[in-house]
């Protein structure tokens, strides 16, 4: 990571031009270099995707600068980046990312009510995860006073989800040891479509608090 005074020329398919002012160029493992400023969060204001080779002139012709790197692309796209002056340059190896790991996603919904699932309706008892139909697993299968429920678990509850529960629960309703099974869609969200479909083909529709399945209380104040 270098912080440094410096001006970026990007010539190829196009020209662009930033002027003289300190700047964040970072250069990673992967050979990508890119030219950050204060501000635009996330998004460069110039970059050099890989495969790219890095050159660095440490004698540049003009008295002004420090050095001059010259980067290019396969595709001989050059990005210039001339440095006036060096504040900052250092050298971090982060090791192996783990990736991105989403919290509130199905699979997490999919535990937490698995365990719970009197969360869902009052009584329901967990028969098993992941119970297998031909055309692919419905999330719970469960178990009430009644006969069984098959459970199928959204973050956000839309028709496809309604038309996912109805396939499987023809399926499951073949056999006949299971008998009438009963559906419910559970999700965050619903949508008014999905509730209208939901209804139309007898299955429950059941909003899920996530933070409250875990055991977090809500930010705003309650007087009880």
């Amino acid at each position: 990571m270098l912080v440094a005074t410096c001006a970026v020329d990007y010539s190829g398919r196009l020209a662009a031009h930033l002027p003289m002012a300190k700047r964040l160029v970072m250069v990673k493992a992967d050979g990508s270099v890119s030219v950050h400023s204060e501000g635009g969060a996330y998004k460069p204001l110039n970059w050099m995707s890989p495969p790219c080779t890095l050159e660095i002139n440490h004698q540049p012709l003009d008295d002004d600068l420090v050095e001059v790197w010259t980067v290019t692309n396969r595709g001989s796209d050059q990005l210039r980046i001339a440095i006036h002056e060096i504040e900052s340059d250092q050298q971090y190896d982060l090791g192996v990312d783990p990736g991105l790991v989403k919290d509130g996603v199905e699979k997490h919904l999919q535990e937490l009510l698995a365990a719970r699932p009197e969360q869902l309706r009052p009584g329901l008892r967990l028969v098993q995860r992941e119970y297998f139909t031909a055309i692919g697993p419905v999330d719970l299968l469960c178990r009430s006073d009644s006969g069984y429920v098959a459970v199928e678990i959204k973050r956000r509850g839309e028709i496809a989800g309604v038309e996912q529960l109805t396939r499987y629960l023809e399926l499951i309703r073949r056999d006949p040891l299971m008998g009438q099974v009963e559906g419910i869609l559970a999700a965050q969200i619903i949508k008014p479509q999905a509730r209208t479909l939901a209804r139309d083909r007898g299955i429950e529709c059941v909003i899920v608090d996530y933070d409250d399945l875990r055991g977090i209380e809500p930010a705003d104040d309650r007087l009880f």
